[in-house]
């Protein structure tokens, strides 16, 4: 799935909504010393009341929050696993009636407890629903013609959240004219904050693919490995985080340690023209695409295998790919951060090349080129390289 693809569904998750029919809710309730399950309840999604359906869809979309490779992963499941968690789904997506749809999802509940134990009593929820996704986009003149002709899509989506003790208070009863310590002992389950989830399976140009997931991490570029391997079967993968200090390990055994920001930029410059002149989402650099864009960008001393070497003992692979977006800070925003004692300077990846470091008086300095003149607090600021102010008078 592509950042489209997910977008797609993710605002699908609102009430009244035509596009979308959650038929199933089954909520689990696990303790947290025993693993053991407390409670179990499946129930049609539309028995809910409004503001338990509400609540419910901030959590969904919750889940299907984040950027792809940072919270979202799209996971590969592994061909052999004992109990595979494919299998289980898949079964799960075409029950017909609800006690086989429950018995499929209790077989996931025991899988993520088998080895796992968390830190607070857990709810996991899953839901099973269709969703329509229009032939065409509607232009806001004929919306029913274009519903008629849909791409329906049957998905389930689990969420997982814990459970947090209330908050103790205070109270006054203006009754009884007095003030009383309130008492709450029923815990309060996390809705706002899922600790993982999944959507099960990824659409990817408008049909189903079922030999992959899509699996939410609670926090960005910390995918919980053991779920993704034990719990989901599915194959490692690699993080932006990491694929971006991969990319920059590479280019230093390349380069060496130090590197002129002008060649920095451009560095950018041409992966961000790749991205874009890209065919399809996400294009891949192997060890050809990498040297390329070294030599590009001003490199020297750079050929085919020293670039492979670096591969090599990097990754161990020099058929490594790297994903381009992954190994770049945002192109259109100051998303390079230079952090000294003195001062945090954010730069954009397109302007590191006025950028640079000097040395002024045996000191280390910033030099950044500007086109305008200073001003700080309302004082302009001396050229302290020729004594005058740094504009015209």
């Amino acid at each position: 799935m592509n950042k489209k693809d997910v977008a797609a569904i993710r605002k699908q998750f609102k009430p009244d909504n035509d596009r979308l029919n959650i038929t199933d809710i089954f909520n689990v309730y696990v303790i947290k010393e025993s693993s053991d399950v407390l409670y179990q309840e499946n129930r049609p999604f539309s028995m809910l009341d409004p503001d338990q359906q509400e609540l419910f869809f901030n959590n969904f979309k919750k889940v299907l929050g984040g950027q792809l490779d940072e919270k979202l992963f799209q996971l590969k499941f592994q061909r052999e696993a004992e109990n595979h968690s494919q299998l289980i789904l898949h079964k799960g997506l075409l029950a017909s009636n609800a006690e086989d749809w429950k018995e499929d999802m209790l077989q996931l509940v025991e899988k993520m407890f088998a080895t796992t134990q968390y830190e607070m009593d857990v709810v996991v929820t899953f839901i099973k629903g269709e969703y329509f996704k229009p032939t065409k986009e509607s232009n806001g003149a004929d919306d029913e013609s274009v519903m008629n002709t849909v791409y329906s899509h049957s998905f389930i989506l689990c969420s997982i959240n814990q459970t947090e003790l209330p908050k103790k208070n205070l109270l006054f009863d203006f009754v009884e004219r007095e003030f009383k310590y309130n008492v709450v002992v029923d815990p309060i389950i996390n809705l706002s904050s899922p600790v993982a989830g999944f959507l099960f399976p990824c659409f990817i140009d408008n049909a189903a693919d079922v030999n992959h997931i899509l699996y939410s991490a609670s926090k960005p570029n910390q995918p919980d490995y053991h779920f993704i391997e034990h719990v989901l079967n599915s194959q490692e993968i690699t993080t932006a985080k990491e694929n971006k200090e991969i990319f920059e390990e590479i280019v230093r055994e390349v380069t060496g340690d130090n590197i002129d920001t002008t060649i920095l930029s451009n560095v950018y410059e041409e992966i961000n023209r790749v991205i874009e002149e890209a065919e399809e989402e996400g294009p891949q650099l192997d060890y050809k695409d990498v040297e390329r864009v070294l030599k590009v960008s001003g490199v020297e001393g750079v050929n085919t295998e020293k670039v492979e070497m670096a591969f090599q003992k990097v990754v161990d692979d020099e058929r490594y790919e790297l994903k381009a977006s992954s190994i770049m800070p945002n192109y259109k925003t100051k998303s390079i951060k230079i952090n000294t004692k003195v001062a945090n300077i954010s730069i954009s990846p397109q302007d590191l090349k006025y950028v640079k470091q000097v040395n002024y008086n045996g000191k280390k300095c910033i030099l950044i080129e500007v086109d305008e003149d200073m001003e700080i607090e309302g004082f302009k600021l001396w050229d302290t390289g020729t004594g005058t102010l740094s504009h015209n008078q």
